[in-house]
């Protein structure tokens, strides 16, 4: 593994711009929703962008994380830093990893295989969705050696379940992420007023499409009766009876780590460790699912002190930079998972815009530690943040 200086990127830009050449994308990573909806159309960018309700979680994820602010330290020797970690038995070159984003194809052509070739070309594991828009095959032969993580959408066919489990496996994915906040799709206001959900078209639904098990499920080949294979697909997407005792389904058969996506309360950390995975996702799925839900920062000091060293903790919803990432790392999570930001990337220069973002992420982190006087993610604690008065 490479022990890239993250930093360097600054330069970089700076260099080029000697002889006239300025970032196609903004490196304030905030502007790329703006610039993605002038590119997407309405459907697919409100699919992208929108979330539960008014939008309030969403908001409470950005307002969470805007309250702890950094406190930097000075005259600390910091000119060599490591960013790496180990995060799931996996060493990694930086705290960082690609969240599961499903249909990506509605964003750009190259959809999923351009963000994976991104991620894997930076050593940043990348965790591909259930619902893509590519089957998972394609994905890991484009990332080749490259780290990467499964994402399951439990669905209600114990068959089709176990058939994703097996073929991840096959592809050389090595860890198993388990989203548990979307039983069920929230209400969300943007897709509805245009009457827009991709998988009604046969968007993300390739791995499903592509599965002997679910295929089995159907009266005709989906080539035939593509209309009969999307409705057997939503009748099978979600289960709202799943319960704490039917992880024992899933540890049967994936032998590698397993890590619930969507843990909030602590309550259900230690519950997640009594059921014996390995980690969990502090994540409101980007606000997209509960309007009205706690900010993922507010509920990340709680979920962090109740897993103890039982758990891996990581954390996703409101990230938008690396100083966003460090705030998250110092609240003890050990790797922040990105979404939207490389989502707008990929949809506004495909691979090439993924990889700027992740740049401009991993550039960022790398200057706040050194700013505040750590050489790596490892000295970081709550101690190093203060949290400002709601």
């Amino acid at each position: 593994m490479t022990r890239p200086n993250w930093a360097d990127y600054q330069y970089e830009i700076y260099l080029n711009g000697m002889a006239g050449t300025r970032p196609r994308l903004p490196t304030d990573l905030t502007r790329l929703e703006e610039l993605a909806e002038g590119t997407l159309g309405p459907g697919p960018y409100g699919y992208v962008a929108g979330s539960a309700g008014d939008g309030s979680t969403a908001r409470a994820n950005r307002a969470a994380l805007d309250r702890w602010r950094i406190v930097p330290r000075v005259l600390r020797d910091v000119h060599e830093r490591d960013l790496s970690v180990e995060v799931l038995g996996r060493r990694i070159p930086a705290p960082l990893a690609l969240a599961p984003v499903g249909v990506m194809s509605v964003m750009h052509a190259d959809a999923e295989t351009a963000a994976a070739r991104a991620a894997a070309a930076r050593e940043v594991p990348f965790i591909l969705s259930s619902a893509s828009s590519t089957p998972m095959e394609q994905v890991a032969e484009a990332m080749g050696d490259a780290e990467r993580w499964f994402q399951l959408y439990w669905p209600k066919d114990p068959e089709v379940a176990g058939s994703f489990l097996a073929r991840a496996r096959a592809a050389g994915y090595t860890v198993l992420f388990v989203t548990l906040d979307t039983p069920m799709l929230g209400w969300r206001p943007r897709d509805l007023d245009h009457a827009y959900l991709p998988f009604l078209h046969g968007v993300g639904t390739a791995n499903y499409f592509t599965d002997p098990a679910f295929r089995q499920g159907l009266a005709k080949p989906v080539h035939e009766d593509p209309e009969g294979a999307v409705r057997h697909f939503l009748g099978l997407f979600g289960d709202p009876a799943k319960t704490w005792p039917d992880l024992a389904f899933l540890r049967e058969r994936w032998d590698g780590p397993i890590v619930l996506k969507g843990v909030l309360h602590p309550d259900d950390a230690r519950r997640a460790a009594d059921a014996g995975v390995d980690g969990v996702v502090v994540s409101n799925h980007g606000g997209r699912q509960v309007a009205g839900s706690v900010g993922a920062a507010d509920a990340l000091p709680r979920v962090v002190q109740a897993a103890g060293d039982r758990l891996t903790v990581l954390f996703d919803s409101g990230v938008r930079g690396g100083a966003d990432v460090y705030k998250a790392l110092a609240l003890g999570a050990s790797t922040v998972l990105l979404g939207r930001p490389y989502a707008y990337g990929l949809a506004l220069e495909g691979q090439a815009g993924v990889d700027h973002v992740v740049r401009c992420v991993l550039a960022e982190l790398d200057l706040a530690l050194a700013l505040s006087g750590h050489t790596g993610p490892g000295s970081l604690t709550p101690g190093d943040l203060v949290r400002e008065s709601p």
